[in-house]
């Protein structure tokens, strides 16, 4: 499901001019658009920019984060675009997220494990931009990151701090989507679990006692387990 999201402009910062980014993953995000520029102008521009309230409202949606940027020469439509996920890299993410209950839990409470994003780095899956990875058009036609898209990068970083889960949009992958498809790997988990499970039950082993029948007792439990595993493997089928 393609998804995309509106976040109003932020109001000029009162703050004192500093570090944009309070969490480790925005920073790294930051870090890529310092890498990815040039020159140093373009980024103090776009900073103050940031600081004065002049990017309008922010649309982060699929591989690309959009605004309109204000400065004294006019009104800049600016977007800047990041690579999406592959369909064979969103699994071998998943992979690694499903791997740990933990994983999850964390992005739901709006935190990206850096040891997940490790993990996911030697699955060949670079979930974090580098050099190289952000690329902006603007309508003031610089041929490398202007200060709009400078600007518009900055105040990305904080609503990156507030939800990593913008990061994964940015992506390819919607919210919604992600936890669907985390929610059936773990029912198929479970699902396959209990059958291995049940395959490794032994026969019973009936005590002798008055009136009781060994053998009927013994079938009528590898029947009960046999009948349990074909209700899990058809549930996993489906």
């Amino acid at each position: 499901m393609t998804e995309a999201l509106g976040f109003p402009a932020f109001p000029p910062s009162k703050r004192r001019p500093g570090r944009f980014a309070r969490t480790w993953w925005g920073q790294a995000w930051l870090q890529a658009m310092e890498d990815t520029s040039l020159e140093n102008e373009p980024l103090k521009q776009g900073r103050r920019l940031a600081y004065a309230g002049r990017v309008g409202p922010v649309t982060v949606s699929p591989g690309r984060i959009s605004a309109q940027v204000t400065d004294p020469d006019g009104v800049y439509h600016t977007v800047v675009f990041v690579d999406r996920l592959d369909d064979g890299e969103w699994r071998r993410f998943l992979d690694e997220v499903a791997a740990k209950a933990g994983h999850i839990a964390a992005l739901l409470d709006r935190d990206m494990p850096q040891e997940l994003v490790e993990a996911a780095a030697q699955a060949d899956v670079r979930l974090l931009p580098g050099i190289g990875d952000l690329r902006a058009e603007c309508d003031c036609q610089d041929w490398e990151l202007c200060r709009h898209a400078a600007a518009l990068c900055f105040q990305a970083a904080w609503l990156l701090d507030t939800d990593p889960f913008l990061l994964l949009l940015l992506r390819g992958r919607a919210r919604r989507d992600l936890t669907d498809e985390l929610r059936e790997r773990a029912e198929r988990n479970s699902a396959r679990s209990a059958s291995e499970n049940a395959q490794r039950v032994f026969p019973l082993a009936v005590p002798p006692a008055p009136g009781v029948d060994r053998e009927a007792v013994a079938g009528a439990a590898a029947l009960a387990v046999e009948r349990a595993r074909t209700l899990l493997e058809d549930r996993h089928r489906s």
